[in-house]
C-alpha cells in the first residue's frame, strides 16, 4: 500500500505526523496539515487504560523481563520521583540515552551515588514480590 501525502496527495511520503500518523512529504505539507485541525485518532471509548495495558506484550521476553504491571508501579513510587526531581540524575540519564555505548555509560553512571540511589529505588519496586 502506497502512502499518499495528506496535503498534496503526492506518493512516497517519508514522514508521519506524530499526532495523527497521517503521511506527509515535506515541511510545507506538514504545516498545511497541522493548520487543518490535526487531531489524534479516535479510540474506542469503552476501551479502558487497563485493557490497553493488558494488550502490551514483550516481543522477546527473557527470565529478566520485568512484568508490565511492575513497570507501571514505577510511575507512582515517591522515592523514585524524589530521585528524578534531581536535575543531575536527569542529566546522567540523558547522557546514557544518547551515548554510543550505553553499557559503558551505565557503568560510569553507577559510580555516581545519586544515580545508584535512583537505580536502587527502581529495583525495590521491580524486584518486590508481586502483590498486584
Amino acid at each position: 500500500m502506497e502512502k499518499v501525502c495528506c496535503a498534496c496527495e503526492k506518493t512516497k511520503c517519508p514522514y508521519k505526523c506524530p499526532i495523527c500518523k497521517e503521511p506527509y512529504c515535506s515541511v510545507d505539507c506538514c504545516k498545511v496539515h497541522k493548520a487543518n485541525n490535526c487531531q489524534p485518532p479516535k479510540t474506542q471509548q469503552n476501551e479502558s487504560t487497563e485493557d490497553q495495558i493488558n494488550t502490551i506484550k514483550y516481543e522477546f521476553p527473557t527470565e529478566d523481563t520485568v512484568p508490565i504491571k511492575k513497570l507501571e508501579q514505577l510511575c507512582n513510587n515517591e522515592e523514585l520521583k524524589k530521585c528524578l526531581s534531581n536535575p543531575h540524575v536527569r542529566d546522567i540519564m540523558r547522557a546514557i540515552l544518547t551515548d554510543r555505548n550505553p553499557t559503558k555509560a551505565i557503568a560510569l553512571a553507577m559510580t555516581e551515588p545519586i544515580f545508584v540511589e535512583m537505580a536502587d529505588a527502581c529495583l525495590k519496586v521491580v524486584e518486590s514480590p508481586v502483590n498486584v
